[in-house]
């Protein structure tokens, strides 16, 4: 099953009848359904929160156990002194609502990266781009922090980005997490351009790879699928892109086009680049055991002595 939903208001004709028809889809089957989101968020907070939770409430809807929103979803800030300031603690109020929600509606979120404030916090002011998983109790049950941050100068694309000025590097992975649709494997965003976090995730088990991101619009044209589409051949996993779409504000805009992808390389659902909205996928994981079966590549790989033979 795919199916894209733009946002509409709520009690919009169109939406509700796409949402019976998914609901429909979904149960003739017993395969997982997964949403993922595509979102223009802004520096206002709250109205960002807003949009994600009507997105999260539109997935429920449709039939969807496990929810992906994207990088900056909490908010993308408009300069390094904005980002700071509108940032929060994990026990601050953008998760407390976002566990309440997947507690009320019984169901998995993957919120990343949110701009969590850094354990030196009081002394340093700054932050990790943060990759929250919360189970459909509201509890955290695992927050990978962005590896490798987006330092960039693109100067004929008109991109110029340095992540580093404000944030930190994570120090290290996080093992894949078991959810109704899987075993997810975390990244954020510019972590998809390093095949090797994809690559040692799924020797341990990773099943989903998911990358939520905010790609500019000039790396995103260029190269957004293609990575995508790299990872999940490679890996033999699905993955699962979030997106952030559009104009946050005068100074950035995203590419949009949250996919997925599944194990053969397929993109199976595309959000496109204008509208917010989501798209529902079902996670055959039989699917995957077949490509993997008939393709070996894990097995086929040497060990790591003979990757480092040129070192």
């Amino acid at each position: 099953m795919r199916l894209f939903l733009a946002l509409r208001p709520r009690g919009s004709p169109s939406l509700a009848a796409a949402l019976r028809s998914s609901s429909r889809m979904s149960s003739s089957s017993s395969l997982p359904v997964a949403a993922v989101c595509q979102m223009t968020a802004t520096p206002d907070k709250e109205a960002n929160f807003s949009a994600g939770s009507r997105l999260v409430e539109q997935a429920k809807e449709g039939g969807a156990c496990m929810v992906f929103l994207p990088e900056g979803l909490d908010y993308i800030g408009s300069n390094r002194e904005e980002t700071l300031r509108l940032s929060e603690s994990l026990d601050g109020d953008i998760i407390s609502r976002y566990t309440h929600l997947a507690r009320k509606l019984d169901v998995w979120l993957s919120l990343g990266g949110f701009h969590e404030r850094g354990h030196d916090w009081e002394t340093d002011r700054r932050i990790y781009n943060s990759h929250v998983i919360i189970n459909g109790q509201g509890e955290l049950v695992s927050v990978y922090r962005k590896a490798h941050l987006f330092d960039v100068e693109l100067t004929s694309k008109g991109v110029s980005l340095k992540e580093s000025a404000f944030t930190i590097p994570g120090p290290r992975l996080v093992p894949p997490v078991q959810t109704p649709i899987g075993k997810v494997g975390l990244g954020v965003c510019y972590d998809l351009r390093f095949p090797e976090l994809s690559t040692v995730l799924r020797r341990h088990g990773a099943e989903i790879l998911t990358y939520p991101s905010a790609f500019t619009v000039a790396t995103g044209t260029a190269h957004w699928e293609v990575l995508l589409r790299a990872r999940a051949i490679e890996t033999q996993c699905f993955v699962l892109a979030a997106a952030q779409v559009g104009a946050h504000h005068a100074k950035r805009s995203s590419f949009g086009h949250a996919l997925a992808v599944d194990p053969w390389g397929e993109v199976i659902g595309d959000c496109g680049s204008s509208d917010t909205g989501l798209t529902l996928v079902q996670i055959d994981l039989q699917r995957l055991q077949d490509v993997r079966r008939d393709m070996p590549v894990l097995q086929h790989r040497r060990d790591e002595r003979f990757y480092c033979s040129l070192d």
